[in-house]
């Protein structure tokens, strides 16, 4: 059935998305297959825990006795295998979350090693590497060690290695790419530096920042040795429509030690209102599975469309998923802002702004960002950056629906396209 596009597209465009999308179709069923093993995962522990209306009632104040925030951490702590799970709206993001449990786990005299690479850019100032602010992890005494890729790869000689000095008491195991240009880690491939870890240092906690991989597989990190994950509700969890909050989920006594570090000892988490937000966070949490197969939909057509313009995909449109984000090698500065254009004029939200690069908070380069979302930084809503500098890579994720992620790409491209 054919209708006439309310959007004006170029005949070229019309073209190459029709040609992508055709090539790409028998991806979709195992997205599919996917989001409905997740789908009833999630409806299994709702079940279990008879979610009730009451659950969606919020509490104001010291937040005590907030019987809907209790369950729903339990939830969590079932769907991702795990003993305990601290879910709150406190958490300002991923970034806060991960320290949390870094700051929780962490003492003076112990050893952080992050095993494939430099972390997230926000990160390194929260470990001391970059940034002079006070409070950072090597402002309490704590050393820091990294493995870095080799053969963009992870290390695992080098992470044998490292993990060795018995002052090493966590391990940092980031599942995305962020700002780098390595392939995201498989659930399996966690599991396999995981058990390197545990043989070489048993004693040293694994902690994986989960961000953006939650739901693209049909297990999550701590189903295969990990001792936390940790990641943001404003990403894949929170189904898009949590306005807020990170979770923490794995083992019992390091969950409590992040939730001293997210208040107060003493307080942990018996505090901690969540003022009638509750019943986004079920919703959000019940709707995951299938956005986050909208979104991985989304960076498959992104990167088969982007391919047959002649750019550089990683991972390729054909290869499996582990995460949300799609990384196209633009090569020069402005095809960047250009395709961060296209995308801003594809959101439902400040569709007329232009990005422009800026100096963000807590990165060292400039950062340009298109993000028309419903909730402020939602990457499970179509978005797209990049650090200004070589490469130029542009790192796409979200889309909340798969036939607005497609139009949002349409209209990168047809940016992409026009001559300067």
């Amino acid at each position: 059935m054919n209708f006439d596009a309310p959007l004006p597209f170029s005949q070229r465009v019309l073209e190459l998305s029709e040609r992508a999308q055709q090539e790409i179709a028998g991806q979709f069923a195992s997205i599919d297959a996917i989001a409905e093993y997740n789908t009833r995962k999630v409806l299994s522990a709702f079940q279990n825990h008879r979610v009730a209306e009451g659950y969606f009632a919020g509490t104001t104040g010291y937040g005590y006795d907030d019987q809907g925030r209790d369950e729903l951490e339990k939830i969590y702590a079932e769907i991702f295998g795990a003993e305990d799970a601290l879910v709150r709206l406190q958490f300002v993001n991923g970034t806060h979350a991960i320290a949390s449990t870094l700051y929780g786990t962490l003492k003076t005299g112990d050893i952080l090693v992050s095993a494939v690479g430099a972390p997230y850019d926000t990160l390194l100032s929260v470990i001391g590497v970059t940034g002079s602010e006070p409070g950072s992890l090597k402002d309490y005494g704590i050393g820091y060690r990294q493995v870095d890729i080799k053969d963009n790869a992870p290390d695992k000689a080098g992470l044998a290695e490292a993990v060795q000095n018995p002052r090493v008491k966590a391990v940092l195991i980031q599942r995305s790419k962020g700002y780098s240009t390595r392939a995201t880690l498989s659930v399996a491939e966690i599991g396999e530096l995981t058990a390197i870890v545990k043989e070489h240092n048993p004693n040293a906690a694994v902690i994986v920042d989960n961000c953006y991989g939650e739901f693209v597989e049909t297990m999550e990190p701590t189903q295969v040795g990990a001792d936390l994950i940790v990641g943001s509700l404003i990403k894949n969890p929170g189904g898009g429509l949590a306005p807020m909050g990170g979770y923490v989920a794995g083992r019992h006594d390091l969950v409590e030690a992040a939730a001293m570090r997210l208040t107060v000892p003493g307080i942990g988490r018996e505090c901690g209102a969540t003022l009638g937000y509750n019943r986004q966070l079920y919703q959000g949490l019940f709707l995951a599975p299938h956005t986050v197969a909208q979104a991985v939909k989304t960076a498959v057509f992104g990167a088969r469309l982007m391919e047959l313009m002649g750019y550089e995909t990683e991972p390729r449109s054909n290869e499996t998923r582990h995460d949300i984000i799609q990384m196209i090698s633009l090569n020069q500065p402005e095809a960047v802002v250009k395709f961060c254009k296209g995308i801003q004029s594809g959101s439902p939200v400040d569709s007329y702004v232009t990005p422009l690069p800026w100096d963000m908070p807590g990165y060292e380069d400039q950062v340009i960002m298109a993000a028309g979302a419903f909730i402020q930084g939602a990457s499970i809503e179509l978005s797209a950056d990049a650090p200004m500098r070589p490469p130029y890579t542009v790192y796409l994720q979200g889309g909340l629906t798969y036939e607005s992620g497609k139009t949002g790409l349409m209209l990168a491209a047809e940016e992409l396209l026009k001559k300067s």
